[in-house]
């Protein structure tokens, strides 16, 4: 089974909720800081991280931006009630989820299970064979590779979140072709997680700066005001 590593400076949740996870099968790292948890991982990264955004030494907001020089491990944040900014600068870092505080052991067990989900692709079924072609999409300058999670533009690696990497295989699947901000939640997103336009907005934000940081003439994302989003046709 997967491991997940959960960082919060409150011992209570830290107990009860490795109590939850664990009882799903999952392995459980805990961490009572971003500073500890950033040394634990570059021993072992785990499956994908739980973290809090308010914590001593190192908050959650730096430890996922320190991640993120590095590998697009999956993150959900546990938030306060009102902290929308947090949220909204979260997505724009790269999370892959939130949750509200305080929240249901179920819902988080729930959520876990969604993000994980959406890593999915980047395996090798064990049971049925598939097709490289079916693995691999190129679209000119753009290649991505569904199994290894990798993408290029120009043969220069982007590196992309999960998240990130679904928006953009769906939109580059059918060049020319408008696809809502409806249609691409329900690419990127598992349908038990809720998100709203502002989420796919700050997604293809990221992404048009991630390509436009290796060709600063990227314009293949095109926005359609009052519609949704296209991959220009070549």
């Amino acid at each position: 089974m997967p491991t997940i590593a959960l960082v919060d400076d409150d011992r209570n949740i830290l107990a009860s909720v490795s109590i939850a996870l664990e009882s799903e099968g999952y392995r459980v790292q805990t961490y009572t800081d971003g500073a500890s948890a950033l040394d634990g991982f570059q021993q072992t990264l785990p499956d994908l991280a739980i973290l809090d955004i308010k914590m001593p030494r190192m908050d959650g907001m730096e430890l996922l931006r320190r991640l993120r020089q590095r590998t697009d491990l999956p993150v959900i944040f546990l938030t306060s009630k009102d902290d929308e900014i947090d949220e909204l600068f979260g997505l724009k870092m790269g999370a892959d989820d939130f949750i509200k505080k305080p929240f249901s052991q179920r819902l988080l067990v729930e959520r876990v299970k969604a993000v994980l989900r959406r890593f999915q692709p980047r395996d090798a079924s064990p049971t049925a064979k598939v097709p490289d072609a079916a693995r691999n999409l190129d679209r000119g300058a753009l290649s991505m590779d569904q199994e290894r999670h990798t993408c290029t533009w120009n043969g220069e690696a982007v590196t992309l979140t999960v998240t990130e990497f679904l928006i953009l295989y769906a939109l580059a699947q059918r060049p020319g072709v408008v696809k809502s901000r409806n249609a691409l939640m329900d690419a990127a997103y598992d349908d038990q997680v809720y998100v709203d336009d502002r989420t796919i907005d700050s997604h293809i934000k990221r992404l048009r700066k991630k390509f436009k940081a290796v060709d600063d003439d990227f314009d293949m994302i095109e926005t359609l005001y009052g519609v949704g989003y296209r991959f220009k046709e070549a």
